[in-house]
């Protein structure tokens, strides 16, 4: 059915007003065209709504009793149209995103704190996810983009260069190694740690850059999840080898970081969206904002020399 948005607005200026010549100056057309709005929307109801006389505009009772209603109908259009136009300027939406743990605890704030300064109506869901999940979400489009461990990705999928994050070691300030600034690899070996286990996305990463090295390493424990070590690491279970990213600044004030060296070993995260997508501008607004970090340079490094 096609409502007569233009009659049921020309109908409550008159009922406002009670003059055509008042109401159609109020809607910037002319009398005539306001008595023809007036006169196709009685047409189409098949009812009068307007009693008029030479000296006097009255409405009808059916008028009386639809008066309340098209102020409502107007009132929703008003409000619909202004929240479109909102959304459309990213002043409004809703966004939601995948990432790995890692990216929400030192990056992801700080990211999350200027987009809200600058759209405070818009709201935000994570889905912190294993790698996997990640583009297993970007691709079900349960999330508009992710970032991700650069690596071999879906052909769907498309890749952008967000941050690079290194290796470190950590251990409590009553570890033997506490008081060192930095270490090779090979000098871990007679240490038990704790290390990314095989179905952790950070496993592939540190095998590939150490190859043999890696095996003199003593994986005494294995964790999936970086947060599980620096836990671990906090009660004195042992150190942990985790990207830099992991640690909260401040969060434990009893633990060390040492810089992990011959050689360093770094992890790049990307911003992941699928090819021909187009985000929604509230998403857009985050994307590009993030975007525009990396391509600034101002996103975070990993720490140790």
């Amino acid at each position: 059915m096609k409502i007569d948005m233009l009659g049921v607005q020309a109908f409550v200026a008159l009922a406002d007003a009670l003059s055509f010549h008042r109401a159609a100056a109020t809607l910037s057309i002319s009398q005539t065209a306001l008595s023809r709005r007036l006169q196709n929307l009685e047409s189409f109801l098949g009812v009068r709504l307007v009693e008029r006389t030479t000296r006097s505009v009255a409405l009808t009772r059916l008028g009386e009793n639809f008066l309340p209603q098209a102020r409502r109908l107007l009132t929703d259009l008003a409000a619909a149209l202004t929240e479109i136009r909102e959304t459309g300027k990213a002043q409004r939406g809703d966004v939601t995103l995948a990432c790995v743990p890692t990216v929400g605890v030192q990056y992801l704030p700080r990211i999350i704190q200027a987009y809200s300064a600058r759209h405070p109506n818009n709201r935000i869901k994570v889905l912190d996810h294993a790698s996997s999940g990640v583009e297993q979400a970007v691709l079900t489009r349960e999330a508009e983009f992710g970032i991700n461990v650069a690596g071999q990705h879906h052909a769907d999928l498309l890749s952008l260069p967000l941050l690079h994050d290194r290796f470190v070691l950590i251990c409590r300030d009553d570890h033997p190694l506490a008081g060192r600034k930095r270490l090779g690899w090979r000098q871990l070996g007679r240490h038990p740690l704790i290390l990314p286990g095989v179905g952790s996305s950070n496993r592939p990463v540190l095998d590939r850059a150490l190859g043999d090295a890696s095996l003199g390493l003593n994986a005494f424990y294995e964790v999936q999840r970086s947060s599980t070590a620096v836990g671990l690491v906090a009660q004195g279970v042992a150190a942990a080898v985790v990207p830099s990213l992991a640690l909260q600044d401040g969060a434990y004030p009893k633990l060390r970081v040492v810089a992990l060296t011959d050689p360093p070993v770094t992890r790049t995260f990307v911003l992941l969206t699928r090819a021909g997508a187009s985000m929604s501008p509230a998403a857009a607004a985050l994307y590009a904002l993030i975007a525009g970090e990396a391509a600034r340079g101002t996103g975070a490094r990993g720490r140790g020399g």
